[in-house]
């Protein structure tokens, strides 16, 4: 993989290679929320893309120990149920994501308790002006390379309304952790000791498919948006044991198409042995007329530590096949381009007038 900084105009390999540097950052910058709200009924976080992971992962990971729903909301406006007992956390690194600021107006017309994550923009602003807690995390970076400083301040916000119990301890296995993943896959080291580079030498020309269960189907999809996002491949992620009462049939007799696609299975040594049992029997099922299956284990002993050591594998291993494929992983010219269409149609200035009505009431 030669030429890689000169592939990789705007470093997108330093997030992978600093990871639990801007893991600590976040967290220090998080410990300065204040929240003044009682424990809410449910939680509803709204957010797009690479904003929105941090709330996908505070799912999985609070899943046994948070006694509330939670729901991520990717759409214009709240569920029915959101109002004054819900807490409502618009996350937007941008801080001008159209959907958000549009469930903005919906959480403040809702008199939704509300809580936002940015790194500025119009969401900034107007949590400002409307005297709406907010935490500003750091700038100038793509958001999906933002993601840890997009998921501390929700882990943060858990403790801060009561809803879960101190993840210090698990943090700190998670961050150490991250130093022997990142220094494992750096780019110094060949592919022949380096996990992340053999992997996408392997997945070049080919579209993952991603597996996740537990507390990996939010890795699954991480995976899959950074598959898209930094090496511009279609990719497409499922969950078991979802998928084993449907997907499983796509891999009975999918003739010339097997050879479009390669499965990577997310592993953990301390499955359940219902979830094993799955994953073992699904891989001999495949395997006939899939020859590209790959696992990828989950280092680690606490959750947090495996989901995010797991994750920076899998940020890597995007990075790499970029590069294998002439790829500058940073710009994602094809997004832009539909905001920019998008925004034409006026949607976003209508939100933004109502947001300013909102303030000036």
């Amino acid at each position: 993989m030669e030429g890689m900084q000169k592939l990789d105009k705007r470093n997108m390999l330093g997030f992978c290679i600093n990871a639990a540097d801007h893991y600590r950052k976040s967290a220090q910058n998080a410990q300065t929320i204040k929240l003044d709200y009682p424990t809410p009924e449910n939680v509803v976080i709204a957010g797009m893309g690479g904003s929105a992971i941090g709330g996908e992962l505070l799912k999985d990971y609070t899943r046994e120990f948070v006694k509330v729903p939670i729901e991520i909301s990717r759409e214009y406006h709240l569920p029915a149920y959101a109002d004054k007992k819900s807490l409502v956390i618009l996350a937007s690194y941008s801080g001008d994501t159209e959907e958000t600021l549009s469930s903005f107006v919906d959480a403040l017309n809702r008199q939704c308790m509300v809580f936002c994550v940015s790194s500025g923009g119009n969401l900034v602003k107007y949590a400002k002006k409307l005297s709406v807690p907010y935490v500003k995390v750091q700038g100038e970076m793509p958001p999906r390379a933002a993601m840890p400083h997009m998921l501390l301040p929700l882990l943060t916000c858990m403790e801060k309304i009561s809803l879960g119990p101190k993840f210090s301890n698990d943090f700190l296995e998670a961050v150490s952790l991250l130093e022997k993943v990142s220094g494992d896959n750096a780019p110094k080291k060949p592919a022949c000791d380096n996990f992340a580079k053999t992997l996408a030498q392997n997945l070049d020309g080919v579209a993952p498919a991603i597996y996740g269960f537990g507390i990996y189907r939010g890795v699954a999809l991480r995976y899959k948006q950074q598959f898209n996002e930094n090496a511009k491949v279609p990719a497409k992620w499922e969950t078991f044991s979802e998928l084993n009462h449907n997907e499983t049939m796509g891999w009975e007799n999918p003739k010339a198409l097997a050879k479009c696609y390669a499965a990577i299975l997310l592993r953990d040594k301390q499955e359940p042995l219902e979830i094993r049992s799955r994953i073992e029997t699904t891989k001999a099922l495949m395997q006939p007329n899939l020859p590209k299956i790959y696992e990828v284990w989950a280092q680690g002993k606490g959750n947090l530590a495996k989901m995010l050591s797991t994750i920076l594998v899998g940020d890597y291993t995007s990075v790499y096949l970029a590069m294998l494929r002439k790829q500058d992983p940073t710009p994602v010219a094809t997004v832009t381009v539909m905001k920019e269409k998008v925004e034409q149609n006026g949607v976003k200035q209508k939100i933004l007038g109502e947001l300013e009505k909102l303030s000036t009431k």
